[in-house]
């Protein structure tokens, strides 16, 4: 049969009638509780990737009895590394959550169910309540006028048997007192859950210091060159490309180029008990630090040693959108062999980066500030940016590290090193 779980009864209901192979077979008076059809369909929780099995339900978008179109989202699956939408398969009704926010969810499980077909139609009762909602803000305005005109008398009627003029100077003189320091002394404390993907940073990054040998060197760069460079072709850049050149792309290729000379920098280890083998690789893949409301994701640019200054900036920019957007994916941050984490951006003047393992180096930037230096003997104004390398001392000696900076030091204060 088509309908299932349906109840008679005795009493008049509305008549359905029954088909089976198109033919009408029978009128009965019925009467259902709930009604499952083949035209139902239930929509499960996706495939999010092969290491997320799980997740938190985070949102619906839609509520019960809207229409949804395909492919429409209706739900947001939150995970330690990326949010998942689920979206409509077919377009139709919503007609029963099966699982509540902030539930946890697993891959396959049954998540809403849909009745196909139906059209949208929210917009007629929409209306009504928008020309009710005058009418009601009238009726209290018109109850407070009697209300004012019966507190006179009723506050004339008090002070004739007892006429004490004492109470009211000694009432709003205490009372004032105590209540003003009350209310600027409250203190108030507020819990939010972390969510997963705060949960699996903060995992990451004390495995990093329990793991990691970490330790960090610095160095300042003079910016003056690597300015002017990008002033003087920023808009020629930009109008043949549709790139805005920056800085990031510059450090990076610095790197790519220092790490010719000091291979280690982009290796890692690897292997049982904290690891007895150094994996070394002729790619570069830059995981870009990026801050997001959730969180600090490091989506990668790889093969970046084949790229020129422009491809760099490119993909570092659709990467950033992307992370803004809350659209990366698995495939956008798994793997990197080296990190770049721009601080300056908030106006950091100087830190210590934590390595993101299994990498072995991490390269912090600062902000540019104008400070006086000593220049051929003599002191001018330039602007200088702390550059910081926090690395793993059981893979780095402290003299592969300070040289390796101090290669970036010398690409980035001579950029036309970097075309050599």
């Amino acid at each position: 049969m088509v309908y299932r779980g349906l109840r008679l009864a005795a009493r008049a209901a509305p008549k359905f009638a029954l088909y089976n192979n198109n033919t009408a077979l029978r009128q009965l008076p019925l009467q259902f509780q709930h009604v499952r059809t083949y035209a139902d369909k239930i929509v499960k929780v996706p495939q999010m990737a092969e290491s997320i099995s799980e997740g938190t339900l985070k949102q619906w978008n839609k509520s019960v009895g809207d229409f949804v179109e395909q492919d429409e989202e209706i739900a947001t699956i939150e995970t330690d590394k990326i949010d998942v939408a689920v979206n409509a398969p077919e377009a139709g009704v919503i007609k029963e959550f099966l699982a509540n926010e902030e539930d946890t969810v697993v891959v396959g499980q049954d998540l809403v169910r849909i009745e196909l077909g139906g059209a949208p139609s929210g917009d007629k009762p929409a209306a009504e309540p928008k020309e009710s909602a005058p009418e009601k803000k009238a009726e209290p305005e018109k109850a407070p006028e009697p209300k004012q005109e019966e507190s006179k008398p009723a506050a004339s009627a008090p002070p004739p048997p007892k006429q004490e003029t004492p109470e009211p100077k000694s009432k709003p003189a205490p009372a004032a007192a105590p209540e003003k320091p009350a209310t600027l002394g409250n203190r108030e404390e507020k819990r939010v859950k972390m969510n997963r993907m705060r949960l699996r940073i903060a995992e990451r990054l004390k495995q990093s210091q329990n793991t990691a040998a970490s330790l960090t060197t610095f160095n300042e760069v003079d910016m003056s060159a690597l300015m002017e460079f990008r002033n003087k072709y920023k808009e020629e850049v930009l109008k043949k490309t549709g790139v805005k050149l920056g800085f990031m792309s510059a450090f990076s290729r610095a790197a790519v180029l220092a790490m010719r000379d000091i291979p280690a920098v982009n290796a890692s280890i690897e292997g049982p008990n904290g690891g007895d083998t150094i994996v070394y690789r002729d790619y570069v893949d830059i995981s870009v630090a990026v801050a997001t409301e959730k969180g600090l994701v490091t989506p990668v640019v790889r093969n970046a040693e084949a790229m020129d200054l422009v491809g760099i900036e490119r993909s570092i920019a659709e990467l950033g959108k992307k992370a803004r957007d809350g659209k990366l994916t698995i495939e956008d941050m798994a793997g990197g062999t080296f990190t770049i984490s721009n601080g300056g951006v908030f106006g950091s003047l100087m830190g210590t980066p934590i390595i993101n393992l299994p990498q072995s180096a991490v390269l912090g930037l600062h902000a540019t500030k104008e400070r006086p230096v000593v220049v051929n003997g003599k002191i001018e104004i330039r602007p200088m940016m702390y550059l910081a390398l926090t690395y793993d001392h059981r893979l780095l000696d402290g003299r592969e590290a300070v040289q390796f900076l101090v290669k970036v030091k010398e690409y980035i204060e001579d950029p036309r090193k970097m075309l050599l």
